[in-house]
């Protein structure tokens, strides 16, 4: 392998590790800011001391993985200046005030009140530090504001003009901010974050409660997070599949490698859903296929015989890399299918009143308590790979795109990251499980009172 396609190589599976990390915990923080919201909310309206108890449990766990997340997220955009250089110096004029009004909106106002939250319990009124935690939470989706509003302008490039030396030139602020893909993009990454941590806190609150920890508030947890689940997992799966008509009319060759559609069905026969299948690229073709006929076309086209452009259709440097988006997308679709199972699962289980005492429930949202983040992860390999071979969509390709660094350079540093952000998460990991195993917060005396 040429020493270019070896070091950009390297520079994106840098990347895709550092953003990966970076997107469960950013997602994570979100859900996690706006569920304390509503919970301290509760305790101010209800004056009960469980959902005091609650907030007080998870406020530490947000506390921590904000503070990793702000961490992770600069090392994550240092790689626009080292490893990619190209790509920092022709979208700058558009990408750089995107991320600078995500610093100065969002990171500042988060990182400020953060602090106040933690410490400012029982210090401050109680009105006024759910005040700070409603602005932390309206600054975490500030935050996801504006960075998806950078990824949806690169997914569905507007408003801009090109310069003479091929630099991104902004033509119209709100143009870009309204690039076709990011209201899909947007209401369908904050709908993941909510349902990721619904799933995580459902999971935590079996735990405790099968191990007899703080009872009352576990109960709490899975009754809010399945009340979540169960109302939010319908809305995700219409806000996706209108992500998917956008995706199909701006990018339909990331539509045909989710479907595995190597050649277009005969006429008047629609387009067959695809459960499993190995695409092979080299012979546009595939493998150990399990299909039912027709099925794609109802979702994809509404219809029982409308068909999408098909892979053989684009030109063959034009398409991503079919495996991996294909089978991701089954990795996501799966995953939701058996979210939406347990919320109503569990739903049967509340009018039944076995929701807290059917351990095999338990045991099951504690199995799929990592689902949520697992399946966006999945999104975003769909999203990211299914764009390849582009960066900017149509105009700017990925081999453009990175630094000529040397290899060994390269090697170095992605070897590097990946010991010390796999050491943060191991050592993160086992302090989260320790601590949900053994902490038992108790409000102070006269909290519950303000």
């Amino acid at each position: 392998m040429p020493d270019a396609d070896f070091t950009l190589l390297l520079s994106r599976l840098q990347f895709a590790i550092t953003i990966g990390l970076h997107i469960v915990l950013a997602a994570f923080a979100l859900g996690l800011a706006l569920f304390l919201a509503f919970l301290e909310g509760k305790w101010l309206y209800h004056h009960d001391k469980c959902y005091l108890q609650t907030y007080l449990f998870w406020l530490k766990v947000f506390a921590f993985t904000t503070a990793v997340g702000a961490v992770t997220g600069v090392v994550m955009e240092f790689q626009f200046g080292t490893n990619w250089g190209p790509f920092a110096q022709k979208t700058g004029g558009i990408i750089g005030p995107l991320m600078f009004m995500e610093v100065v909106l969002a990171f500042f106002l988060e990182s400020a009140l953060a602090g106040v939250m933690v410490f400012g319990m029982g210090r401050i009124p109680a009105w006024l530090h759910f005040i700070i935690t409603c602005l932390v939470a309206a600054g975490a989706l500030i935050s996801a504001f504006w960075i998806l509003a950078a990824n949806s302008w690169m997914q569905t490039p507007t408003g801009f003009t090109l310069g003479d030396a091929g630099q991104f030139q902004p033509e119209s602020w709100l143009a870009i901010l309204r690039a076709p893909s990011f209201p899909w993009r947007f209401t369908h990454m904050v709908l993941a974050a909510l349902l990721g941590t619904a799933f995580l806190v459902a999971g935590v609150g079996a735990w405790r409660l099968l191990n007899n920890l703080q009872k009352e508030s576990a109960k709490k947890m899975i009754s809010l997070a399945m009340w979540l689940a169960v109302i939010l997992m319908p809305v995700q799966i219409v806000i996706g599949d209108l992500h998917g008509e956008n995706t199909l009319k701006y990018q339909p060759q990331k539509v045909a490698a989710m479907e595995g559609s190597w050649h277009r069905p005969q006429p008047g026969e629609g387009e067959p859903v695809r459960l499993f299948a190995l695409p092979d690229q080299k012979a546009q073709r595939n493998t150990f296929e399990v299909a039912v006929p027709q099925l794609a076309s109802l979702y994809l086209r509404h219809n029982l015989t409308g068909h999408i452009q098909a892979l053989s259709e684009f030109p063959v440097n034009d398409i991503p890399h079919v495996f991996t988006v294909f089978m991701a997308f089954r990795v996501m679709v799966g995953l939701g299918i058996l979210m939406l199972a347990t919320a109503l699962t569990a739903l049967c289980l509340r009018w039944q009143h076995r929701l807290y005492t059917s351990r095999r429930m338990l045991k099951c949202l504690l199995i799929m308590s990592p689902a949520g983040f697992l399946a966006m992860l999945a999104g975003w390999v769909v999203t990211e790979t299914g764009r390849q071979p582009w960066t900017v969509w149509g105009l700017m390709r990925t081999d453009e795109s990175f630094s000529a660094l040397p290899a060994g350079w390269v090697i170095a540093s992605a070897s590097g990251i990946t010991l010390i952000y796999a050491f943060a998460f191991i050592t993160g990991l086992r302090y989260f499980l320790h601590y949900i195993a053994t902490e038992v917060p108790v409000a102070e005396e006269g909290e519950d009172d303000n």
